[in-house]
């Protein structure tokens, strides 16, 4: 079952199931247009992961790194399906990164990646939309990564059980196919994500953490409509405008 976020037509918010393009909840369903869908989960941060696939780490000129490379996306950066994504003025590139998603279930602390998958409430798709002309001149990638809108979430949360051990991760961009990878290609899995991750920080429940983009990221323009889909989840839809 799919469950979906969603402000229903009297304005409250709700969590429902998820339907072939219905939302159904307290013995209401709805059709999507009627409602509002939200993010799947409220994080306090989302943990990103760069180079977790070799093939994006060729194409980026960079080396496999030998533990996950990690930085931080906070709320402010949230966008949810069907939302317009607004690029940065005066940047040249800003490029869309399909992601698989992992929502966390529970606080959780030094998690042993044997006992990871207990703390994980469902699989999303996310796209780290980056500011590359930022990204290549600062370390911290505040002002490449963490800009507003900069992490659209959705649309729904799969279990876990339902998302194929060689989940495709892929996206579009105007209907045109730019990434096409698979779970398998992951070279941190996403139990020892959680464990390396639990090691240094906490995680509340709703924490997001993005696994890491296939090869054949690249830049949107203003009018572009971008999709990232991961097979058992859906696909997560934005447009895309100039400030």
């Amino acid at each position: 079952m799919n469950r979906v976020r969603f402000r229903d037509p009297a304005g409250s918010i709700r969590t429902g199931e998820w339907n072939d393009g219905t939302v159904s909840f307290g013995g209401e369903t709805y059709d999507s247009e009627d409602v509002t869908i939200l993010p799947p989960c409220e994080p306090t941060k989302i943990v990103c992961v760069g180079l977790n696939y070799a093939a994006h780490a060729e194409e980026s000129g960079s080396e496999i790194p030998d533990r996950p490379l990690l930085f931080l996306k906070g709320p402010n950066a949230l966008a949810a399906d069907g939302d317009t994504i607004s690029l940065l003025p005066g940047k040249e590139r800003i490029d869309y990164e399909a992601e698989l998603g992992v929502v966390i279930n529970q606080q959780c602390r030094n998690v042993d990646r044997e006992d990871a998958m207990d703390v994980v409430a469902g699989i999303t798709c996310v796209n780290d939309i980056s500011n590359r002309d930022d990204q290549r001149v600062e370390q911290n990638w505040i002002r490449g990564k963490a800009f507003d809108n900069a992490a659209p979430i959705g649309p729904v949360l799969a279990a876990p059980e339902d998302v194929p051990a060689d989940a495709a991760v892929r996206s579009r961009v105007n209907g045109e196919l730019k990434q096409d990878g698979t779970r398998d290609d992951f070279i941190f899995s996403i139990p020892e994500l959680i464990e390396e991750i639990t090691t240094y920080l906490t995680l509340e429940p709703g924490d997001v953490i993005a696994t890491g983009t296939p090869e054949g990221v690249g830049p949107l323009s203003d009018g572009d409509t971008v999709e990232i889909e991961i097979e058992g989840v859906g696909t997560l839809t934005n447009h895309v405008s100039s400030e």
